[in-house]
C-alpha cells in the first residue's frame, strides 16, 4: 500500500512521511476525520512506509521489497489488525472473540481496496445484521503478540480499525498497553466516532486529523479511478459531500441507499395518509431487518430530512441529493419546514437510541410512524 493510492489529504501524507524521516514517530496515534476521507487508507500507507526497509528517508514504501511483497498480501508478521468481530458459530458461551477468528476474510477485504465500510465489512463474514464489538479478548491476544520480538527487526505495528467499538474491559486493558507499549512498537488507531473513545485513550495517542476531501478531489479520482464520465462524476462528487465511500456506493446500482429511500417515501406517504394499517405492516417490515441495518436506514432518513428542509432555500449549492432523491423531494420539501423540522429530527434520533438499546424495533418504528404523522402536516 502507497500513499499514492490514497485520494487527496496531500498534507498528512507530507506530515507523516516526515515523521517517519526523522524517526520521531509516536507510539500510539489516532486518525480520526470525517467519514469516506481514507483514514484506513492512510494508516495502511504509513505502516507499509514504516515497515519497508528499502527506501529512503521521507519517500513512501519501495514496492518491490520482500517487506512489500509481504504486504502486498497483507502477511507481513509483524503487521497486526484488529477489528470488530462477533462470536464465531459454535463457540462456547463464555468465548472472548479475536480478530484471528476472521483473520483470512479481513485480508481478503483489504486485498480489494482500503476504502471500505462497517456494513461491508459485515457483509464479507455473514453477519451484517448483527452489533460487532472488540472485546476483550481480542485485548489479551493482543498483548501477547506485541510481546514477543520483531521477526523482521523494525517496528511491531497494530492498525485498530474503529476502536470505538471496543467494550469496556477491552478498553481498559487497551489503555494500559499504550501506557506502558512494548518496546517498538506503534499502535495505529483509526477512528470515525473518536468522541466514544475513553479520555484516556485519547490523551495518549497523537491526533492524525484527515479534512474532508474537495469535490475536485473526489470527481478526479471518479475519472481516473473509475473511468466515469465528467458530467456524472462532477454530479456524484457534489451529492457525496467529500465522503469517497459515498461515492463507491453511487456507482452501485443496487446500493442500499436504493432501497432505504424506498422506505422513506413509503414511510411519509403512509404518514400523511393517517393510514395505520399501513403503518402496522411497514413497521414489521423495518423491524425484519438487522439493527445495524436499522440504524443505518434511521440516518440515512435524517439526512434526507435536512436535505428536503434545506430543499425549499432553493439555493442547489446548499443540496446533496441524489437524482432520485431530488425528484421526491420536489413535492415532499414543502411538508419538512420550520414548524416541524425539529421535531421529526428528534424523533428519529430518538428511534436510533431505542434501537440502540435493543428495544422492540417493531414497536419503536410504529410508535415514530405515528408520531411524525401527528407533525407531517404542520
Amino acid at each position: 500500500m502507497r500513499f499514492s493510492e490514497v485520494i487527496g489529504q496531500e498534507d498528512t501524507k507530507r506530515h507523516l512521511l516526515a515523521m517517519a524521516a526523522s524517526g520521531k514517530v509516536p507510539h500510539a496515534m489516532l486518525f480520526q476525520g470525517p467519514q469516506g476521507d481514507g483514514k484506513m487508507a492512510m494508516a495502511m500507507a504509513f505502516a507499509s512506509a514504516l515497515l519497508c526497509q528499502n527506501h529512503a528517508p521521507g519517500e513512501e514504501a519501495c514496492g518491490h521489497c520482500q517487506q512489500c511483497a509481504m504486504l502486498e498480501k497483507w502477511e507481513h508478521p509483524d503487521l497486526h489488525f484488529t477489528f470488530p468481530t462477533i462470536k464465531p458459530k459454535g463457540s462456547p458461551s463464555d468465548y472472548k472473540p479475536i480478530s484471528d477468528d476472521f483473520i483470512r476474510e479481513w485480508k481478503q477485504l483489504l486485498r480489494q481496496g482500503p476504502y471500505f465500510t462497517l456494513n461491508q465489512w459485515l457483509s464479507a463474514i455473514g453477519v451484517e445484521n448483527q452489533q460487532s464489538i472488540i472485546s476483550v479478548g481480542e485485548s489479551d491476544e493482543l498483548q501477547r503478540k506485541l510481546s514477543l520480538m520483531s521477526s523482521q527487526g523494525g517496528y511491531k505495528i497494530n492498525i485498530m480499525w474503529l476502536p470505538e467499538r471496543m467494550n469496556p474491559a477491552a478498553s481498559n486493558k487497551i489503555l494500559k498497553l499504550l501506557e506502558e507499549p512494548p518496546k517498538q512498537t506503534i499502535f495505529m488507531l483509526v477512528s470515525e466516532q473518536p468522541e466514544l473513545l475513553l479520555e484516556t485513550i485519547r490523551s495518549r495517542t497523537q491526533p492524525i486529523t484527515l479534512h474532508r476531501l474537495s469535490d475536485q478531489e473526489v470527481e478526479e479520482a471518479l475519472v481516473s479511478q473509475r473511468g466515469i464520465d465528467e458530467a456524472a462524476a462532477h454530479r456524484i462528487a457534489h451529492v457525496v459531500a467529500g465522503n469517497w465511500l459515498h461515492a463507491l456506493d453511487e456507482l452501485d446500482a443496487n446500493n442500499e441507499n436504493s432501497t432505504f429511500l424506498d422506505l422513506f417515501i413509503q414511510f411519509m406517504r403512509i404518514a400523511y395518509q393517517r393510514d395505520v394499517r399501513a403503518m402496522k405492516k411497514w413497521a414489521e417490515t423495518t423491524a425484519a431487518m438487522g439493527r445495524e441495518q436499522q440504524k443505518r436506514m434511521l440516518t440515512y432518513f435524517l439526512r434526507l430530512i435536512r436535505e428536503n428542509f434545506m430543499y425549499n432555500f432553493q439555493r442547489p449549492e446548499l443540496n446533496y441529493m441524489t437524482e432520485a432523491e431530488e425528484n421526491f423531494a420536489k413535492n415532499f420539501a414543502r411538508f419538512v419546514n420550520e414548524r416541524n423540522v425539529l421535531t421529526i429530527t428528534e424523533k428519529l434520533q430518538l428511534a436510533i437510541r431505542d434501537i440502540s438499546q435493543n428495544a422492540n424495533s417493531k414497536i419503536v418504528f410504529y410508535d415514530l410512524a405515528l408520531n411524525i404523522t401527528v407533525v407531517i402536516k404542520q
